[in-house]
């Protein structure tokens, strides 16, 4: 069989695709900071863009915000480390109390209303608890140091993101324009109206969503916040801004937030007490999200399917660490318009109507 130049050109760029894949899949952990830096300055473009328009210079207008951005993310950090020191020092000093009142008071409950046959082994869970909690004094420093010694892969994704992401997000900002331009160059003449045509509909529904979830968040973190507080809960106001920033991540957020808020809540106010509360708090606030603030905020057409979306957060989970379960979300959509079109493409295609 003799190969055509078109048949050739073919199998050249699908080699070009297969070895791209093989790379990123191969050096997930060194592309973390990249992908990281490339989301970020991709979100806060339209800021540059605007400051410039508005007669800033350029590098003036990348560092104000790139500091804004940066201020946000210190305020993050300021929230969430107190709320998981404190839960960890609830947990080493009061566990065993609450460990006590589960067997004298919510089993026993639980059992009746629900005619189970439940039963706890203290003695094995203070066990437990002496050798994984009351003897484990590591703080959150020591943690760290000891992931990035856990190996070559780890240290590279510490490093990098704590100091490539901002210096690779300051030069992608700087230089965005002459990047899209050059990008733009790179795309066949005959091939530029369908590919920008379809870079317009995926720069359109990644703006949506990005305004969409924050608006999200935004609504979640006060509602949890308020809920929590007519609750009883002491540490309503980090506790309610934590859960409504980790909606970000579909599911996972949801999980650690309650997590988070069942663990407080069993420890201040009591088992039962703590239990009833977030089932109520955070089955109202999951509902709020599901059926009233993402539809309406973030639209219908960034919706996934709850297996699609499992199926991101880990493979992109896995190519890209942490920073890949963040962008999971988006660039599942991201796949979700080309596959669209290619569905379109190859329902008006000559070999299925006429097969």
């Amino acid at each position: 069989m003799t190969l055509t130049p078109a048949h050739r050109q073919t199998l050249l760029w699908t080699a070009v695709a297969a070895l791209l894949l093989w790379a990123l899949a191969t050096l997930g952990p060194v592309l973390t900071p990249f992908a990281a830096a490339g989301v970020l300055a991709y979100a806060l473009e339209p800021g540059v863009r605007w400051l410039a328009a508005h007669r800033t210079p350029r590098v003036l207008a990348v560092l104000v915000v790139m500091l804004v951005a940066l201020v946000a993310i210190i305020a993050v950090l300021l929230i969430l480390l107190p709320i998981v020191q404190n839960e960890v020092a609830q947990v080493r000093t009061r566990f065993p109390a609450l460990v006590d009142a589960l067997t004298q008071q919510l089993l026993p409950w639980l059992n009746r209303t629900f005619r189970l046959e439940l039963r706890l082994d203290v003695a094995s869970v203070r066990q437990w608890i002496a050798q994984h909690l009351a003897e484990s004094g590591q703080d959150l420093a020591a943690m760290l140091f000891d992931y990035v010694r856990s190996g070559w892969s780890a240290a590279m994704q510490v490093v990098g993101l704590v100091f490539l992401v901002p210096v690779v997000t300051f030069f992608l900002l700087l230089d965005w324009p002459t990047f899209t331009l050059r990008t733009a160059e790179l795309v066949p003449p005959r091939w530029r109206a369908n590919a920008f045509d379809l870079l317009g509909e995926i720069d359109a529904l990644l703006g949506q969503y990005l305004r969409g979830q924050l608006l999200v968040m935004i609504a979640l973190a006060a509602y949890y916040s308020i809920g929590l507080l007519l609750a009883g809960y002491d540490l309503w106001l980090p506790i309610g801004v934590l859960t409504g920033l980790l909606v970000v991540v579909p599911y996972l957020g949801f999980a650690l937030g309650s997590l988070f808020a069942l663990v407080s809540g069993m420890l201040q106010l009591g088992p039962l007490h703590g239990l009833i509360a977030t089932v109520i708090v955070y089955g109202i606030g999951q509902w709020v999200e599901s059926f009233v603030l993402t539809p309406r905020l973030v639209g219908e057409r960034i919706g996934l399917h709850p297996v699609a979306v499992i199926l991101a957060l880990l493979a992109f989970g896995a190519l890209f660490g942490f920073v890949g379960v963040l962008v999971a979300l988006p660039l599942s959509a991201v796949v979700a318009v080309g596959l669209r079109r290619l569905r379109r493409a190859w329902l008006a295609s000559a070999f299925y109507r006429t097969g």
